[in-house]
């Protein structure tokens, strides 16, 4: 049996809104369960440099609100070698670190499968990314707070759109995902999405001008996800110009304001609880997983399966988006 004294906490990649909550959660309850535990500052390029301090309960105090993650996050094209690695394992070691937990993204938990394999060690992954593109969860930390920031930039978009009759397009993130966009379309009342995993291109805009904007509105909001299958909102906003020159349209890139801000009450919730659940994992001898939660209850996902599976929009509600927009 491998027994657990000391854990590592760590945020990688990009940062989302509730990680502070999921530090916050992991550090308490491990301390609960009699655990030490080490925060490791600027993700695997800290654990790298030895930027590692002893995290006590009142290191956690007051952080739950906050956005940004008060390990810092950093990339690390050194981790992604061999002796970038090895050196960060005799980190490990010399800081008396028996496991880690990883809070981040596909690219997060694509370095801690192979270093968990390499080093044979614990290690459990928390979800923390607004793109929400991880399989074998519902939802990751953050997708709540930044759907919200979204909407309410595009509440008040739609202002200027309707006094000046224009067609807006809003670039929002999520890389090659489109939950982001759809969702945000949705509850915003936009009149259509373009996501990368229902590309439609030229079809797709012809119909929004036809349906919308042509037909019955003076305004209209379009939600593009930035992909290079989409062309994002620029590439759109050029073939409108080539194809419908008679329309006054503009674009809006959201861009790193929907990473900031304090995290909703969801992405709270959900950090508390899968904080909680990845200290419960390794005291349950799991490794190589990431903690989700589907159907609200709390899985358990190995690393293979949450980076390398794609995660499906719900075909459906893009029908709803159709039919509410005419």
């Amino acid at each position: 049996m491998y027994q657990i004294k000391t854990i590592g906490i760590l945020t990688s990649g990009g940062d989302a809104p509730g990680m502070n909550a999921a530090i916050r959660a992991v550090t308490r309850s491990a301390i609960y369960h009699g655990l030490n535990v080490k925060g490791i500052y600027r993700g695997y390029k800290g654990l790298i440099s030895g930027e590692i301090k002893e995290f006590q309960t009142q290191s956690v105090s007051n952080i739950i609100q906050q956005g940004g993650t008060i390990l810092r996050t950093a990339r690390c094209q050194e981790f992604m070698t061999e002796e970038g690695r090895k050196i960060a394992y005799e980190n490990m070691v010399k800081e008396g670190i028996d496991a880690l937990v990883v809070l981040g993204g596909d690219g997060t938990f694509t370095g801690a499968k192979i270093f968990a394999n390499e080093f044979n060690i614990p290690v459990v992954g928390v979800p923390c990314t607004i793109d929400n593109d991880l399989c074998g969860t519902d939802y990751t930390i953050g997708y709540d707070t930044a759907l919200n920031t979204i909407v309410e930039s595009v509440d008040k978009i739609r202002d200027t759109a309707n006094s000046h009759e224009r067609l807006f397009f809003i670039e929002v993130m999520g890389r090659d995902a489109g939950f982001l966009a759809l969702n945000s379309a949705l509850a915003s009342g936009a009149e259509a999405a373009i996501i990368p995993e229902i590309v439609t291109g030229e079809d797709q805009l012809e119909t929004l001008i036809q349906r919308g904007f042509r037909k019955s509105k003076n305004s209209s909001i379009v939600i593009v996800a930035e992909s290079d299958s989409t062309g994002g909102a620029l590439g759109i906003s050029e073939r409108l110009k080539k194809e419908h020159p008679e329309y006054d349209a503009r674009i809006t890139i959201l861009g790193h304001l929907q990473r900031g801000g304090r995290p909703s009450a969801y992405d709270r919730i959900l950090a508390s609880r899968l904080g909680a659940a990845a200290i419960d994992a390794l005291l349950d001898e799991q490794r190589n997983i990431m903690v989700g939660v589907v159907h609200d209850d709390i899985v358990y996902v190995p690393f293979t399966k949450a980076i390398k599976d794609d995660k499906p929009v719900d075909a459906v509600l893009m029908d709803v988006l159709k039919a509410l927009s005419c």
